[in-house]
């Protein structure tokens, strides 16, 4: 037996804990007591004890030992949970088994079965992955919609910790990072770990609405405040009084609303839509954004006294790129989510996926590594799954060394300016390997790169993209055509 085991008791009775001791005498098992769940996860979250075994005694009722194994789950699937049992019967232990039970010990605990269990604990450390050997477990919460949280890499779990810390006092949180890193996630767990978990949490996108209806979504309307509003209605504020809203690419926001946003962090009130009256709400504010801050600032487009207002605590999430020890623990819960969601069996990836998928660069990041997995629980052709993730490797490879060659990096800026100058040509060479894809169709290209079709004419006008000369005069041709065929047919 390594002496890396660690195994948590959770037991209120200090005669449980001399009997495990005993019977581990001859084994270098570390034991660390915990007098209830709370205690245990404390023990994991901020003593950062990362346990192979969790013994939970079944002495108090069978409804409370029930969430007590549902509580536990928040250490994680790979941990196995070992109940500590008398005389239960047989339809409580087959739910315990349901729950995430794996083992049952007998008490009063005997040597010979705890060594059987660590034993055969030692045979799965052994051929468990070298992170899960060295005790870095993921952390995985689940929500009840079937997504979930993971953090299984150094930049991941100091996000976790960066949640404990400010999830409980009531402060304005900017979330920030590429598309599809799992924003919407992190506020999920800020929402779950602050003391407004029982209240509610809605996100509205920014990017998703016009101006005008996205003022009425968030702050509500009075009857008659305009055509066809026949009836007074509540924006999202007043519906989440007392808990959080998620304001997903909040840089999308237009100018006018930002000053009535401003406004209610300053003093908690707006006016609904046609209404003189001020309304008072107690909710917490959460901004999620993909674009640069500081050159929307920069440009204008974002007010400073509101960003000053949200930036007090920033989070941002790293892309999937720089992230990639957690792909095969993503590969996995996501299969088991979308089977569930499917009403399909699940799969298992073989080592050959898993390293292609590793190589991959995802620059989709947990949305297209989830589309992927999706197609692939559905068609369950492994060979297709294989040469589709390859050929996408291979091709992002040849779009990046057939661009045009890198102009030499000018130092004297610092490292800073060298990683801006990085980052717009790696920008450039995406948009324009997608744009020419597409055909220079905006609308398909803004689609492929998962953001909004404005901020592609943005980009288009930032990086001073134009179409090739061959093909707008392919294109004028092309109108040019049916311009004349639809005259002859008049």
């Amino acid at each position: 037996m390594k002496s890396c085991t660690d195994v948590i008791l959770i037991a209120s009775h200090r005669s449980l804990l001399d009997q495990l001791r005993r019977c581990c005498s001859f084994m270098p098992a570390t034991i660390h007591a915990a007098e209830s769940v709370s205690d245990a996860l404390r023990l994991y979250d901020r003593e950062n004890i990362r346990p192979h075994l969790l013994l939970l005694d079944s002495s108090s009722s069978h409804f409370e030992t029930m969430k007590k194994i549902a509580a536990l789950q928040q250490i994680g699937e790979e941990v196995p949970i070992a109940l500590l049992i008398e005389d239960q019967p047989a339809s409580a232990l087959e739910e315990a088994r349901s729950a995430g039970v794996t083992h049952f010990l007998m008490k009063p605990l005997e040597q010979g079965q705890v060594e059987s269990l660590l034993s055969s604990l030692d045979e799965r450390i052994r051929k468990a992955p070298t992170d899960l050997r060295n005790g870095t477990h993921p952390h995985v919460t689940r929500f009840s919609d079937g997504n979930f949280f993971l953090a299984g890499s150094p930049a991941m779990l100091e996000i976790l910790r960066q949640i404990e810390r400010i999830a409980p006092p009531d402060v304005p949180v900017l979330i920030t990072g590429e598309s599809g890193v799992g924003k919407e996630m992190v506020a999920r767990m800020l929402h779950l770990r602050s003391r407004r978990a029982g209240k509610n949490l809605l996100k509205l996108n920014c990017a998703a609405l016009p101006a005008d209806l996205l003022e009425s979504e968030l702050f509500g309307y009075e009857a008659g405040a305009f055509t066809g509003a026949v009836k007074a209605k509540p924006g999202k504020f007043e519906q989440c009084d007392g808990g959080t809203i998620l304001l997903d690419e909040i840089g999308e926001m237009s100018a006018a609303l930002q000053a009535k946003l401003l406004h209610v962090l300053q003093d908690g009130s707006f006016s609904r839509l046609g209404s003189r009256v001020e309304t008072k709400v107690n909710v917490r504010i959460i901004a999620a954004t993909n674009i640069d801050m500081e050159q929307a600032l920069s440009e204008r487009r974002f007010r400073e006294d509101l960003f000053y207002r949200l930036n007090a605590f920033v989070i941002e999430v790293p892309p999937l790129r720089e992230r990639r020890v957690e792909i095969p623990y993503l590969l996995r819960d996501m299969t088991r989510a979308l089977a569930a969601t499917h009403q399909v069996e699940p799969i298992e990836f073989s080592s050959q996926l898993i390293s292609a998928a590793l190589e991959y660069q995802w620059p989709g990041n947990l949305r297209e590594l989830c589309n992927f997995v999706k197609r692939h629980l559905i068609m369950r052709d492994e060979s297709m799954a294989l040469v589709d993730l390859q050929h996408k490797t291979s091709s992002r490879y040849l779009s990046l060394t057939r661009s045009s060659p890198s102009k030499s990096v000018d130092y004297s800026g610092g490292l800073k300016a060298a990683s801006r100058c990085a980052k717009d040509e790696a920008e450039t060479m995406m948009l324009r390997s997608v744009l020419e894809e597409a055909n220079w169709n905006r609308r398909i290209a803004a689609e492929r790169l998962q953001i909004s079709y404005k901020a592609l004419l943005y980009k288009i006008r930032q990086y001073r993209l134009d179409a090739p000369d061959a093909f707008v005069a392919h294109r004028n041709v092309e109108i040019t055509t049916s311009v004349q065929n639809k005259l002859v047919a008049t």
